[in-house]
């Protein structure tokens, strides 16, 4: 049976732990890694969110996320096979199967990918009403998926989509 989808109250260590996964990858990939920052709901102060790290490494070519299998393996992540939906991400686990501590993505830097995740990211810290509707929906759709990870993800997307539509828009007007 899956792991209940649990929304935690924010916690100021979650970017502790980022920084400490931010070292580690960086003596493993060196040059290799143009960027890493930390994405999703933990990386944005006073959210709530599933106790997982979100971390983005931005690379020149996907293909050299290749040579950092082995090496993330030594640490703890395991590489899951990217999914059709994602051709651009290189994705890799640290923990178990639904309860994971860390998800890894590899993108190539400054790619749609890329950028989008942190237009969204920026966002959510800059516009305190999109911020708390994104809390709220994420509480609703933990209790009303609360084993469904897959549907509970789904139901998050057009929020997500829109808010990146926004804030390109927002950009490209600035």
């Amino acid at each position: 049976m899956d792991t209940p989808i649990i929304i935690e109250d924010y916690n100021a260590n979650w970017i502790l732990k980022f920084e400490e996964e931010k070292s580690i990858l960086k003596s493993i990939m060196k040059d290799k890694a143009i960027a890493i920052e930390h994405i999703g709901s933990t990386s944005v102060k006073g959210l709530g969110a599933k106790e997982i790290i979100d971390i983005m490494v931005g690379v020149q070519h996907l293909k050299d996320v290749e040579e950092f299998i082995e090496p993330l393996k030594d640490v703890g992540y395991e590489h899951i096979i990217s999914h059709a939906q994602f051709p651009n991400r290189r994705f890799f686990r640290k923990g178990l199967w639904r309860a994971g501590t860390h998800h890894l993505h590899a993108y190539k830097y400054g790619s749609k990918e890329w950028t989008s995740n942190l237009l969204f990211r920026d966002y959510l810290r800059t516009h305190p009403l999109v911020f708390q509707e994104y809390q709220q929906l994420k509480r609703d759709l933990a209790e009303k998926h609360h084993f469904d990870r897959v549907a509970y993800t789904e139901a998050k997307a057009p929020f997500i989509t829109d808010i990146i539509r926004k804030a390109k828009n927002d950009k490209n007007h600035l």
